[in-house]
């Protein structure tokens, strides 16, 4: 059962602990929706159980340097036994219509592997690189689900924003319809009011719609189903004096955690660790192999079990040297291929990550001197709706003075709240670049 159903199973038992109303709406916040998105999501998961498989690994590359054990049982029945001519006689290789059974025991011990010693630490390093992919995936999603959470507060401010509009624009109508009905006013000013009016709904609609695919897409990210509703108390401008440019010199600005480049890293350690593994084939190889074995042959009759059987035993080391192979120099040229490209790659990468980290300070600059420049615009735009209203009244404004102030105004506001948003998103794409685990628990 999903962490998004369960919570709702038990709003019943505990809503306001669990932050969801009695009605099925989940109350959100940032941190509770990558919490939720880090549970719930298939791909966390999934990387998880490759670091196991890893371990796994790990785990049957020490076992090959244990001793092997088997035991093999034959039979055989000779029909016609083979026979050697020697100087006019013949020579049989035993008794015809007989037959022979073996059991046999064989151990074997590695006593010198250098394959088996640095495929042990090729899976060490592989078990730290497949680490770092799953808190590559966790910082992937941490990122998606952060930048989602902004842009259903960007679209719940928007559609706030729309929703006062609308509703100022209609107070405008009914005014002007009331005096345009006793004949104070020209049916203009009322045409006018209600085509203001009619373009405020149709905003206000295209931002609900807006707003409800903006949560749709978070409750996807976060793996809860779309028949549980969830609401969020929080708003763009509440981030406003969080507003902050992070500094060079600060020593937080630097590539050291970012995952791609550490993924690199491991890469090329596993890169170096397979060309030593790769120089074993040139190397020999020493194991023991004792055996012992009862064995009764000659024997006219089927039942094994009245057979006199003799032991045998015997302990043999074996050295393997390797003399030429071929493919093991084209294996190593192979290697030290792509260790040279991965160099290359990695290079052009963290110059690329460069560009974008400075691409995000940049952004986020420029978007701390809007957020300052729309605020003010914001109230000079509120003082203007008010003295375009007071002219208004008293006759001395147009309706089209009054319309006009009214849209800068709506505009002043979504622009407000949409740079507010623009710096946040670049945050978080900074954060995801520098690997930092700020929501990483």
């Amino acid at each position: 059962m999903g962490l998004g159903v369960l919570l709702i199973s038990t709003l019943s038992v505990n809503a306001q602990e669990q932050g969801v109303s009695s009605l099925g709406t989940m109350n959100l916040t940032l941190d509770k929706a990558i919490d939720i998105a880090l549970a719930e999501n298939p791909t966390i998961r999934v990387a998880d159980k490759d670091v196991e498989l890893k371990k796994v690994a790990d785990t049957g590359a020490w076992q090959s340097l244990l001793p092997t054990l088997d035991a093999t049982l034959s039979f055989s029945h000779s029909i016609k036994v083979a026979e050697m001519k020697i100087g006019g006689n013949k020579i049989k290789f035993g008794q015809d219509g007989s037959s022979t059974a073996t059991g046999a025991l064989t151990m074997n011990l590695p006593v010198f592997a250098p394959a088996v010693y640095q495929n042990m630490k090729l899976t060490k390093e592989d078990i730290l690189l497949a680490q770092e992919k799953a808190r590559s995936s966790r910082l992937d999603l941490v990122n998606q689900v952060t930048k989602a959470y902004y842009s259903a507060l960007l679209a719940q401010d928007s559609y706030g924003v729309m929703k006062k509009a609308y509703n100022t624009s209609k107070e405008n109508f009914d005014v002007v319809n009331n005096k345009f009905k006793v004949g104070r006013v020209s049916e203009y000013d009322k045409i006018s009011a209600e085509v203001q009016m009619r373009s405020m709904n149709s905003s206000l609609v295209s931002a609900q719609t807006g707003l409800n695919l903006a949560m749709l897409q978070l409750k996807v990210l976060m793996g809860v189903t779309a028949n549980v509703d969830i609401a969020i108390d929080d708003s763009l401008n509440r981030y406003e004096s969080t507003l902050v440019l992070p500094q060079a010199n600060d020593g937080s600005l630097s590539l050291g955690n970012n995952s791609t480049l550490l993924q690199m890293d491991y890469n090329m350690q596993l890169l170096e660790r397979t060309r030593k593994l790769l120089k074993t084939n040139f190397m020999p190889t020493v194991a023991i192999q004792l055996s012992g074995q009862y064995q009764s042959v000659s024997n006219t009759d089927w039942n094994i079990f009245g057979y006199s059987y003799s032991p045998s035993a015997s302990v043999a080391l074996a050295v393997n040297i390797p003399i030429f192979h071929a493919d093991n120099w084209t294996k190593l040229k192979s290697n030290r291929l792509q260790i040279s490209q991965l160099e290359d790659t990695r290079l052009d990468t963290e110059r690329k990550l460069n560009m974008a980290m400075e691409s995000y300070k940049q952004n986020m600059a420029s978007t701390i001197a809007q957020v300052e420049s729309n605020s003010e615009a914001v109230k000079q735009a509120g003082k203007a709706v008010q003295i375009s209203g007071k002219r208004y009244e008293v006759g001395r404004g147009t309706i089209l003075e009054l319309n006009q102030s009214e849209t800068a105004l709506t505009q002043a506001e979504l622009t407000y709240v949409q740079s507010i948003y623009d710096y946040l998103t670049n945050k978080a794409d900074l954060d995801y670049t520098l690997g930092r685990e700020t929501y990483l628990k």
